[in-house]
C-alpha cells in the first residue's frame, strides 16, 4: 500500500488515499489568518496518545517542528479556520485515521 494524506486548506478536508485511490474524506479545522496551516510536503514523525491540553485524544507530529494532525476536545470548532496552524480532527476520526497510517506517512498541505 502507498498511503499517504491530502489536507485541502480551503476545503477544510483531509483525504486518505492507497496511491491514487481515495480510502476516505475527513473533516477538518485549520490554522485562523494569523496562524495558517503551512502548506507543503510533510511526513508524520510521531504518535502519542492522549498528549494532554487541547490535542483530543491523539497526536500526531509532521515533520514541520510544532505542526501535526490531532484530535480535540472541541468538536464544535470542527469545519473552521481557528487552529495555530495544527489539523484538528474529531477524536474518533483520528484514531481511526492514525490506525491505518503508519510513522512517515506522506501528508501534502495545500489551499
Amino acid at each position: 500500500m502507498t498511503l499517504w494524506i491530502d489536507v485541502s486548506v480551503s476545503k477544510l478536508q483531509l483525504k486518505l488515499y492507497n496511491a491514487s485511490l481515495l480510502l476516505k474524506t475527513y473533516s477538518i479545522s485549520v490554522g485562523k489568518i494569523l496562524t495558517p496551516t503551512p502548506n507543503g510536503n510533510y511526513i508524520i514523525i510521531n504518535k502519542e496518545l492522549n498528549p494532554g491540553g487541547p490535542f483530543g485524544v491523539l497526536w500526531m507530529g509532521l515533520s514541520k517542528p510544532h505542526y501535526g494532525i490531532h484530535g480535540t476536545n472541541n468538536p464544535a470548532s470542527i469545519g473552521k479556520k481557528v487552529s495555530h496552524g495544527c489539523i484538528r480532527m474529531h477524536n474518533d476520526d483520528v484514531l481511526e485515521l492514525s490506525s491505518i497510517v503508519p510513522i512517515s506517512t506522506n501528508v501534502y498541505i495545500h489551499k
